[in-house]
């Protein structure tokens, strides 16, 4: 949204079709142009009530940017932040949007008018939020070196957390909040800790022999899905237990699993292609080019029929889980 009500979507927003791939499937991806800086984090929700779900991306130009989950339609831009956005979250239901910035805030806004409801003013860079399914919780962390909880119903929510995680050798590159549980997990440094809001104290840690670059939930919510250095691995998101892990072709920035747990997908801190992987054996699927950067952020959509990759190159693609479908602005040969 801008600053008034969403507007018809302008033709910066568009999204266009290219094919491209070096695997054994052919691919065609849809392009979404509309940021002008690199693209640092992307959230999908889940669907609403009109059948519909929404993809919010950030990004180092500083304005989120909110579309149509399935063609990847512009429904609005965020305007507010003074600095590159980080992190982003969208609530399930589509009514919400968090974004953590280098301003030194963490701002919450209404998708329906596109004004910030409240901004959480820190002390140093905000590079990854987190939000609770009913939007009441927002997690922060960055490089204050802490992890902060605010309640948007508390009077003095925008300056005063509920809860201060502190401790931490390194910025907090990543996090994750888990309000059902009481739990938080974060990523600092080679280490993923892991918190339980209720004493307010760190209860475990997870040590990797690379910087952890990323962590996400997958979408039930079973697995917490990390990637450091060449390794992803994933844990069970109740007891923090290994479950699997998998070696992978790159230096991965992140990675998302399949809703089915059919595969995962995994983008490189220096490499422009895409890789999916098989979930049960780790083997490499399929390799799809179209990026002129390296690859920051992935994530399914909330039906698996398609994810979406932000990256250096200032671009969102969209590409389909299983090519050649009739699925959004996809239409079958």
């Amino acid at each position: 949204m801008s600053s008034n009500t969403p507007q018809p979507q302008p033709p910066f927003g568009s999204a266009t079709a290219s094919t491209e791939s070096s695997g054994s499937a052919k691919q065609v991806s849809l392009t979404c142009t509309g940021h002008t800086r690199p693209v640092n984090d992307l959230s999908f929700s889940s669907f609403v009530a009109t059948g519909d779900y929404f993809l919010l991306s950030a990004c180092k130009d500083s304005v989120p940017i909110l579309r149509k989950g399935s063609t990847g339609d512009w429904v609005g831009s965020f305007k507010g932040h003074k600095g590159a956005v980080w992190g982003t979250r969208i609530t399930p239901n589509a009514s919400l949007s968090v974004t953590g910035s280098a301003d030194f805030t963490a701002k919450v806004w209404d998708n329906v008018t596109g004004q910030p409801i409240v901004s959480f003013e820190h002390q140093h860079i905000v590079k990854t939020v987190d939000v609770s399914d009913d939007g009441r919780y927002v997690l922060t962390g960055g490089n204050e070196k802490k992890l902060k909880l605010f309640d948007q119903r508390s009077p003095t929510s925008s300056t005063t957390p509920v809860r201060t995680l502190e401790g931490l050798n390194n910025d907090v590159k990543t996090c994750l909040l888990d309000t059902t549980h009481g739990l938080v997990f974060n990523g600092d440094g080679k280490e993923m800790r892991v918190w339980d809001l209720r004493k307010s104290a760190q209860v475990s840690s997870r040590i990797f022999e690379q910087e952890v670059s990323n962590l996400r939930f997958s979408w039930d919510r079973k697995y917490i899905i990390a990637t450091a250095g060449r390794r992803v691995f994933f844990y069970n998101a109740i007891t923090a237990s290994l479950e699997k892990q998998f070696d992978v072709s790159v230096d991965a920035s992140c990675a998302a699993l399949h809703p089915s747990e059919l595969k995962f997908v995994v983008g490189g801190t220096k490499d422009l292609w895409v890789r999916e992987y098989d979930f049960q054996t780790g083997s490499e699927l399929e390799v799809y080019k179209g990026h002129h950067g390296p690859i920051h952020c992935t994530s399914f959509s909330p039906d698996g029929q398609l994810y979406a990759t932000g990256s250096e190159d200032g671009t969102i693609r969209l590409w389909q889980t299983f090519p050649g479908t009739t699925y959004g602005l996809w239409q079958a040969a």
